[in-house]
């Protein structure tokens, strides 16, 4: 019974820090853009101070090192198009948007493809090692399941690269054939307060049956006795 109350106790905790969590986000993605983390901020870029921060940063696509990586949005199937952004200081991977199958090829969408400096105004993103759901990179065959910055940047041949990427905010006014940004999905899962319950639950009914066989075990013993 104490284990599964300390286990309630700890998932009523979990439930505080994700709320907090979930808060600190709102107020990131509304705020102000800043500048993304520099290479010497790179060691403490983690998932809870830095992740969807809302950032902005000016450089130029290497659009010949585009990377397409397979999605699933609010539009149906198709693409994310990561692009390399040079800076001054350091090289970050910009997922551009979604593209459908149909505009996979750079060369079906040139109305998109932006020339020159420009500023990129996104979200912060950590990077997606592995792959996507039971479904592993492949980056020999060029495929790609998930938003591995290291491995893309490795199999494009960079070097110097954020170990984050940015998804870029929807552009206004909107670029035909361009990359549809915007489509970031902000979604925490928070079930502690059910985990809480269960846990304090079950202590209950520990309790409730150690009383009941507690209560038989005295019964027992009082008719022995008569």
């Amino acid at each position: 019974m104490a284990l599964l109350i300390s286990l309630g106790v700890w998932q009523v905790h979990r439930l505080a820090w994700k709320r907090d969590l979930i808060e600190r986000v709102e107020q990131r993605v509304h705020a102000t853009p800043v500048a993304p983390p520099g290479r010497e901020q790179w060691p403490l870029v983690n998932r809870e101070n830095s992740e969807y921060l809302r950032v902005a940063i000016q450089g130029r696509f290497l659009h010949d090192r585009e990377t397409l990586v397979q999605a699933v949005t609010e539009r149906g199937g198709g693409f994310w198009v990561l692009t390399p952004l040079e800076t001054d200081g350091f090289t970050v991977l910009i997922n551009r948007g979604f593209v459908p199958p149909p505009l996979r090829d750079p060369a079906s969408r040139p109305e998109g493809q932006i020339e020159g400096v420009t500023t990129v105004t996104g979200l912060l993103r950590l990077s997606e090692p592995g792959g996507g759901y039971l479904r592993t990179n492949q980056p020999a065959e060029d495929r790609w399941f998930s938003r591995d910055v290291a491995a893309i940047a490795a199999a494009r041949g960079l070097t110097d690269v954020a170990p984050y990427f940015i998804d870029a905010e929807a552009s206004a006014p909107a670029i035909d054939g361009a990359p549809v940004g915007g489509l970031t999905v902000i979604a925490f899962s928070n079930n502690h307060l059910q985990y809480a319950l269960t846990w304090f639950a079950l202590a209950g009914m520990v309790a409730a049956g150690a009383a009941l066989v507690l209560r038989h075990e005295w019964r027992s013993r009082r008719l022995q006795t008569q």
